[in-house]
């Protein structure tokens, strides 16, 4: 449809992967060398700016794979909310899938485990098969990442330098995927379509009932109850330094918007003596 195209069109725009003849810029044509959703490629390139690309690699694949969280069958939800929590980071999804897919790998490789990963998957109410599919298209990332030289940083996963760089390399790519909870209760409202979400159950705020204000997120789905799923936390503040004015200039009006534009008007100075130095 024309006003599907159209807003595909825009949303590249944000991104910078067109120029100003609506052409792939060059940014955009290294962005389309990735088989990966624009938003996504977007935040794997800002992770070589962040320093973070060991971790952003291991993210790409997993929200690109099919969920690695098993449907827990009737009478054992509590048991696999259970194992899961052993995975989960209180940052949120993106990281938690980390932990998981590192879990996975360090299961692999165990000696204790020879052959028996599956054995391990389904004592984890985990999908062997998501897993190992997250497992090669990670490899294939980083065999594009090589062929186009970009710098593949050194993992420093748990560092609180590194808990920060993921999160503005993700928010690089998914400022169009933010949502705040306006009642305390868990009922998140996009900032673009103002639509009103919850968090998705498999989310590792789902288990510990913590439900924060501002969050990422990888997806909202309709046919899930109106639910977002791969959610993390960000601060308002966080996000005012990385969207694009452009961008949100067009949000519509909203309470949260004006929130965050208080937000940027006191950033303001901040960011002009910042440029001086520069």
């Amino acid at each position: 449809a024309p006003e599907s195209m159209m807003q595909a069109l825009e949303d590249l725009d944000y991104l910078a992967a067109l120029d100003n003849d609506g052409n792939l810029s060059e940014f955009g044509i290294i962005m389309s060398e990735f088989p990966l959703d624009p938003q996504l490629s977007k935040s794997l390139l800002a992770s070589c700016e962040f320093e973070c690309v060991d971790e952003m690699l291991t993210i790409a694949a997993m929200v690109t794979a099919p969920s690695c969280f098993l449907h827990a069958p009737p009478g054992t939800e509590e048991i696999a909310r259970s194992r899961w929590h052993r995975f989960s980071h209180p940052a949120g999804d993106h990281l938690t899938l980390i932990n998981v897919f590192n879990a996975f790998k360090a299961a692999t490789a165990s000696p204790t485990h020879p052959g028996n990963t599956e054995e391990w998957c389904l004592d984890n109410f985990l999908s062997c098969s998501a897993l190992s599919m997250a497992e090669m298209i990670r490899a294939e990332l980083v065999e594009i990442m090589r062929r186009i030289e970009l710098p593949i940083s050194e993992p420093d996963f748990g560092s609180e330098e590194n808990l920060l760089s993921i999160k503005k390399a993700l928010l690089s790519g998914y400022f169009m995927h933010i949502a705040r909870d306006v009642d305390g209760s868990g009922n998140y409202l996009m900032l673009t379509h103002k639509q009103v979400a919850q968090l998705h159950p498999f989310s590792s705020y789902f288990s510990t009932r913590r439900i924060p204000e501002w969050v990422l997120f990888h997806e909202f789905t309709i046919s899930e109850g109106n639910s977002i799923r791969v959610v993390s936390e960000i601060s308002p503040h966080l996000f005012a330094e990385l969207v694009p004015q452009y961008y949100f200039s067009n949000l519509p009006p909203s309470e949260s918007k004006d929130i965050l534009q208080e937000v940027i008007n006191h950033l303001a100075p901040v960011s002009a003596t910042k440029e001086e130095q520069k």
